[in-house]
């Protein structure tokens, strides 16, 4: 029963927390701390103040942190599941209902309108990793990272995975 308790605790603020995380860390708190007494106050803020400290989505932390305290490495699964359940539900749906609709004159042009969008993301944030890098190493490492990995990429077919890790490498070793 402990955790079907941790499923709802966790599933309901992810169906009612729009926003993500910041918008459902008080219905959690409820959950967690009013209704099921799991944590007191004191300790829902030690694993709030965890959880921010942390990168990555800080809901998916706690439910990981709070399950596994209830109910082992299982309860940590099922807090987490419960977590993103909320949205990979309506992704899949979603997925489904565009799927049905993909020949449709309307989703080819909505896809028409997204795509120039999303470029624009991706250059602005291009722009903003190449500025701090700039900022943070230089423009020598920052190039030579980057003409590298254009190279190792597009030119030698090099998986981007090795590449990233072997920047990461390159980083540890070369720019301490």
């Amino acid at each position: 029963m402990i955790y079907w308790h941790l499923f709802l605790a966790f599933f309901i603020p992810g169906i009612l927390g729009y926003g993500g995380g910041p918008s459902s860390i008080p219905l959690v708190e409820n959950e967690v701390v009013d209704r099921y007494g799991w944590l007191s106050v004191s300790e829902f803020s030690e694993v709030l103040a965890i959880g921010n400290a942390l990168p990555g989505p800080i809901a998916t932390k706690m439910a990981g942190y709070i399950g596994y305290e209830v109910g082992g490495s299982l309860g940590a699964f099922v807090a987490v599941f419960a977590t993103v359940a909320p949205s990979l539900i309506l992704m899949i749906g979603l997925l489904g209902l565009l799927m049905k609709y993909k020949e449709s004159p309307k989703v080819k042009r909505l896809t028409l309108f997204v795509r120039p969008v999303i470029a624009v993301l991706l250059g602005v944030m291009t722009y903003d990793f190449f500025f701090s890098s700039y900022e943070g190493v230089g423009i020598w490492q920052t190039l030579f990272i980057g003409v590298t990995s254009f190279i190792l990429m597009e030119r030698l077919k090099v998986h981007p995975a090795y590449v990233i890790a072997g920047s990461l490498i390159y980083g540890g070793f070369f720019l301490v």
